[in-house]
């Protein structure tokens, strides 16, 4: 699965980075929880948690089954 999830992050990547942000994996726990951590622009972004929720959580949701959750840490 955490191959999966870092493939994924590679495609969302580009367009967190054309805003002056990123992505790191930070963990993916047994229970379908992934944690990342927001940096670059991303950080304190007043936008970061609709990005994490709408964007970033949709996607690998939809491109990795098991996933249950996405936080930022």
């Amino acid at each position: 699965m955490k191959e999966q999830v870092k493939t994924t992050l590679e495609k969302i990547r580009p367009a967190l980075q054309a805003d002056g942000g990123d992505v790191v994996l930070v963990d993916v726990e047994s229970d379908g929880t992934v944690k990342v951590k927001l940096t670059g622009a991303c950080d304190g972004c007043p936008m970061a948690a609709m990005t994490l929720k709408n964007g970033i959580e949709r996607i690998l949701k939809k491109d990795v089954p098991g996933i249950k959750e996405v936080l930022s840490v």
